[in-house]
């Protein structure tokens, strides 16, 4: 999690005075453009953390090292503790983080801290959905993943059929809450599905990983890749252009072009992996939408259609 990424990265500046980025990098195993992001990021929420360049530089917290945080303005606790308080709900221990930081602050600074720390709160969930919650077994992966240990993973397939594999956990990901498990195995990279892992034995085996790995980077290729899968059909869709946020909205990424038609529509390419995906994600807009090609995604629709008609009808 990023907040407690955030909250080591300063504490180490305290500790060491200077680092530099690749030092942190190596320190909390995340690549060097990431942990300057994250300098980048304290010093762009006000904490008073800046680069010097040169042989002998890197980046330096003003007032030196320190265990403690009274060094920081009234202006940049507050401004540190609104960084990290919208993430601070989602784990106990960054909440711990977030206590230990307080008390480290200056009593006259407190009530500002806590109050920027709690302004602003993150509900993920849409309306009408349910609350989103961390799967069980993501605590037991990520300290795999954070100890290099092997996993022993009881999978179920896409046949429901399940089977156990032995897998060097890379990283985990939260994709709109469907989480995903990055990991190696003897056939390659794979990505696991929390959801349809039975159980997972974390053992005392050392895991493989890539030296070079960025896992935002795979996590890029995978999506990528799964895209590519779900986007053979694709249709051309005239849509009234007050329409087009709303179904682009819906359709994401799946929904490409704005090229001006008649009639103040637009045109544009709405794709899915079957001609029948294609028809049942513009069926909700009625004769709203009008697809000109190809035959078989109208041949979709017109079926559609009809089914609703000879169901609904009185």
């Amino acid at each position: 999690m990023r907040a407690d990424r955030l909250v080591a990265v300063l504490l180490l500046m305290q500790t060491r005075g200077r680092v530099t980025a690749a030092e942190l990098a190596a320190e909390l195993e995340v690549s060097v453009a990431t942990a300057r992001r994250d300098l980048e990021a304290l010093s762009a929420a006000g904490v008073p953390v800046y680069p010097q360049a040169g042989r002998g530089g890197g980046w330096s917290l003003v007032g030196g090292a320190r265990t403690d945080l009274t060094g920081l303005t009234e202006p940049e606790a507050q401004a540190l503790f609104a960084l990290l308080g919208t993430a601070a709900g989602a784990a106990p221990e960054a909440r711990t983080a977030l206590r230990k930081l307080l008390r480290a602050l200056p009593g006259t600074f407190r009530a500002g801290a806590q109050a920027a720390a709690e302004a602003v709160v993150v509900d993920a969930a849409g309306w009408g959905a349910g609350d989103r919650r961390r799967p069980e077994l993501a605590d037991a992966l990520q300290s795999a993943v954070v100890r290099r240990r092997r996993v022993r993973l009881t999978y179920r397939g896409r046949d429901r059929s399940a089977a156990e594999r032995l897998v060097d956990p890379w990283g985990l990901v939260d994709k709109d809450d469907v989480w995903y498990l990055v990991a190696g195995t003897p056939a390659g990279q794979r990505t696991f599905r929390l959801d349809r892992v039975v159980a997972a034995v974390v053992t005392d085996e050392p895991a493989e990983r890539p030296a070079d790995l960025r896992l935002a980077e795979v996590w890029e290729q995978v999506v990528a890749e799964m895209e590519g899968r779900r986007s053979t059909v694709a249709a051309t869709v005239l849509v009234p252009a007050r329409l087009l946020p709303v179904l682009r909205r819906v359709l994401g990424r799946h929904c490409t072009g704005d090229e001006p038609a008649e009639d103040g529509r637009v045109r544009v390419r709405v794709a899915a992996h079957t001609a029948r995906s294609v028809a049942e994600q513009l069926a909700g807009f009625g004769g709203a939408v009008e697809v000109v090609e190809p035959p078989e995604v109208r041949a979709e629709l017109a079926r559609l259609g009809a089914e609703l008609v000879e169901r609904h009808s009185s």
